[in-house]
């Protein structure tokens, strides 16, 4: 008789347990699906909290921002070799790329570099680029005076445009550094967008016919 009714109980055990094994289950791909978007959402948020750390540090490889120019900056008779590149975020369709590939400029003098962005397609669109400048240890000596980076950009359909960004390299700059290069990357900025078109319909005239 008991062995019967143990018998009778293994298959409700073994329901439970299923039941818990799913349940488990349901949770652990939920979890993985909200890890996942807020990964996504994480990664694109580091964007601009990244360049707001490095703005301010200098660290990470990025030039520190000054808003002057070179006077005062005792230029030397030494010179570095620049290199420039361009690479576009795979949601913004501009062409962009830079004028001169390298240039050899003289260590406290300020200088220019331009770079080309083109709007290829029948909408306007709006940017904003980040940049990086390698060795890392450089970034400490690489000053920019005025760049395109600095504030969103705005291209209509079909517009192309010159960016060009103002800078010199400290004489103080390690001997051990021959080169540096100094790269950009244009990101869409889609909440810019919906701002502009809020405001141009907020501005735009009232048909009263």
């Amino acid at each position: 008789m008991n062995q019967h009714h143990s018998e009778q109980e293994k298959p409700e055990q073994g329901s439970i347990d299923q039941g818990q094994a799913k349940v488990s289950t349901r949770r652990l791909v939920g979890r993985l699906v909200v890890m996942a978007v807020a990964m996504f959402g994480f990664g694109y948020a580091m964007v601009p909290l990244y360049g707001v750390f490095c703005d301010i540090t200098g660290l990470g490889g990025r030039s520190v921002q000054i808003s002057a120019d070179a006077e005062g900056i005792q230029a030397s008779d030494r010179e570095v070799q620049i290199r420039f590149l361009a690479t576009t975020h795979s949601d913004l369709p501009w062409m962009f790329q830079p004028l001169e590939k390298t240039s050899t400029v003289k260590l406290g003098k300020l200088s220019e570099a331009k770079y080309l962005a083109m709007n290829p397609t029948a909408q306007s669109i709006i940017g904003q680029a980040t940049y990086n400048v390698v060795p890392p240890e450089a970034s400490l000596y690489f000053v920019k005076t005025e760049c395109f980076c600095f504030t969103e950009q705005l291209l209509t359909g079909n517009e192309s445009r010159e960016m060009p960004v103002y800078f010199f390299v400290q004489p103080d700059l390690p001997e051990s550094i021959k080169e540096i290069t100094l790269s950009y990357t244009f990101y869409r900025n889609k909440k810019a967008e919906r701002t502009a078109l809020t405001l141009a319909s907020a501005n735009a005239p009232v048909n009263e016919n």
